[in-house]
């Protein structure tokens, strides 16, 4: 009936043991990682029946990857749809910057979210993370670089990329810490924006 609460098994509101599920999976990436998340133990914390979680998700991946999509929204996502970057600045540098922060400031924080996040970004539903931070980061950073030449800005959302997705590979590996991650960055953009403007100032 229109307006009524649909309810788990336990008798909760399905939003309420929606929200039971993804804190507890949330709770054991963030204080254990990856390996720690096992559905009798998210079922334990959620206080929900093993059945209740596969009705909702059909693998550990899946109910791995929906609470790593929640987190994101909330801690690095939302910020970027509500248009942090904006207006922009007229610096090409400062504006990229501005995004980058607003996206890894909250893993410098969470460490093992980042780490879980490399890890199911491979897996299976993985790509379903990378193509809806796509669609929320994409047009943000192409709105900065119009500001750039057509061909450069083309060829920085390629390299910037690649840079970024190393610079992540390197942290799961244990190369370098989170925090190394945005001054790496912070170079590559001041470097690359830099060669833009001293092009342009030539030409």
């Amino acid at each position: 009936m229109a307006g009524q609460q649909s309810h788990g098994l336990n008798g909760a509101p399905s939003a309420e043991v929606d929200d039971a599920v993804i804190a507890a999976v949330v709770e054991l990436l963030e204080a254990e990682g990856y390996e720690a998340v096992q559905l009798r133990e998210v079922a334990r914390r959620a206080r929900v029946s093993m059945t209740t979680i596969y009705r909702r998700y059909p693998t550990r991946e899946a109910l791995i990857v929906g609470a790593l999509r929640w987190w994101m929204d909330k801690n690095r996502y939302a910020a970027v749809a509500a248009g942090v970057t904006e207006p922009l600045s007229g610096s090409m540098y400062d504006d990229l910057m501005a995004l980058f922060r607003t996206i890894f400031q909250p893993w410098e924080r969470h460490p093992r979210m980042l780490r879980a996040y490399f890890r199911a970004q491979a897996g299976p539903g993985g790509q379903d993370l990378t193509e809806h931070g796509f669609d929320v980061v994409v047009p943000v950073a192409r709105t900065i670089l119009q500001q750039a030449d057509p061909a450069f800005a083309k060829d920085m959302e390629m390299i910037l990329s690649g840079v970024i997705y190393g610079l992540l590979g390197q942290f799961a590996d244990g190369a370098i810490t989170v925090t190394d991650i945005l001054p790496a960055l912070d170079r590559a953009v001041f470097w690359l924006t830099t060669g833009h403007d001293g092009a342009r100032k030539s030409s």
